[in-house]
C-alpha cells in the first residue's frame, strides 16, 4: 500500500491511447490514460466502464447522441453499449473498468494495447 499521485503518474508517459494502470481493487482495474483524437467505434459485451475526466475535454459520441465531460465530471457506459471517444485537445482521464478489459473491445485492430502498470506502481489488490 502506497500513495499514488496521479499528476506524478500522468507526468511519466506520453502515449495517448495507451492506459497505465494505477491500481488494482478486486477484479477492477484504476487507469490513467491520455487522449487527443478520436478512437475507435467499440462496445464491450461483459465490461461497464467509467470514464473520469481530470483535465481537458471528452466528447463520448453514442449513436443516437454525444455527451461532452469537463474537468471533474464522468460517465458510466454501460457494457454492449456502442461509443467512440473523442478529444480535440489533450485530455487525461481515470478510468475505472474490469480487469479483463480491453481498450478496443469489439473492434479490435491496431489501436489494441494491452494495460501496463505506470512506472512506481505494481500489481497488488486493495
Amino acid at each position: 500500500m502506497s500513495v499514488i499521485n496521479l499528476e506524478s503518474a500522468l507526468k511519466s508517459f506520453e502515449e495517448f491511447w495507451s492506459p497505465r494502470i494505477v491500481g488494482q481493487v478486486n477484479d477492477v482495474h484504476i487507469k490513467l490514460a491520455k487522449l487527443q483524437g478520436e478512437f475507435v467505434w467499440h462496445s464491450h459485451k461483459q465490461e461497464d466502464e467509467l470514464f473520469y475526466v481530470i483535465h481537458g475535454q471528452l466528447v463520448m459520441h453514442f449513436r443516437d447522441r454525444q455527451e461532452t465531460l469537463r474537468p471533474g465530471e464522468m460517465i458510466v457506459i454501460p457494457r454492449g453499449v456502442e461509443h467512440k471517444p473523442v478529444c480535440a485537445e489533450e485530455t487525461h482521464v481515470l478510468l475505472v473498468e474490469p480487469v479483463a478489459t480491453v481498450n478496443t473491445g469489439d473492434a479490435g485492430g491496431d489501436r489494441t494495447v494491452a494495460p501496463v502498470w505506470v512506472d512506481g506502481a505494481g500489481p497488488g489488490t486493495v
